[in-house]
């Protein structure tokens, strides 16, 4: 990687980030050091089925959201995050979009979901990082997802400067929040074949 960027060590900057050729790959850039992130396809098929969940959830709802994720990017005090799933207000895609940027700034986030890729360094990161990370960046739902052994959510909410655990859903059960918005699901969708 070093080659590639023109530099055997960080810290690294955007730039490095933008110049990373598209080899199917994908980083985020925090605290001037690049990590790649886990691309296993039943993380990314967990993704999009937590994606298509919430749009779903949105239009029932008829919240006022747009439902995103990687790639695009997300500011944090820290760097540069690409986070699995994220909402956003839609007057804040709107803006996004006009912009044509694909960077929304962390404060901007409703909620914002990982799906964990459990004995990698990114699961170090979703759990405890990110956990701080997000909490300073003022995002007030975090939702970690657990694939292994079936799918299981824990939920986060901001209280003052930092997360509280406020619940949990395991495969075979049904998801009912009202915040941020009216949703209802099975963690177990997330593992399932269309």
């Amino acid at each position: 990687m070093g080659g590639t960027l023109g530099r055997a060590h960080g810290p690294y900057t955007l730039y490095d980030l933008d110049a990373l050729p598209e080899e199917g790959r994908r980083y985020e850039l925090a605290d001037g050091w690049l990590n790649e992130l886990p691309g296993d396809l039943w993380h990314d098929h967990a993704a999009e089925q937590l994606k298509t969940i919430l749009k779903e959830a949105a239009r029932q709802a008829d919240a006022d959201v747009h439902i995103a994720g990687a790639p695009q990017d997300v500011t944090t005090p820290s760097g540069i995050r690409k986070p699995d799933v994220f909402a956003v207000a839609r007057d804040v895609a709107r803006a996004a979009l006009e912009r044509q940027t694909r960077t929304y700034y962390g404060p901007d986030l409703i909620l914002v979901a990982e799906v964990v890729t459990p004995r990698t360094v990114n699961e170090q990161i979703d759990r405890v990082r990110k956990v701080d990370e997000y909490a300073a960046t003022g995002i007030p739902h975090y939702w970690l997802v657990d694939l292994e052994p079936r799918p299981t959510i824990t939920l986060l909410e901001l209280k003052d400067d930092h997360y509280e655990v406020t619940g949990k859903a395991r495969s075979g059960e049904t998801l009912t929040l009202d915040r941020p918005y009216p949703i209802t699901f099975d963690p177990a969708r997330l593992s399932e074949m269309d």
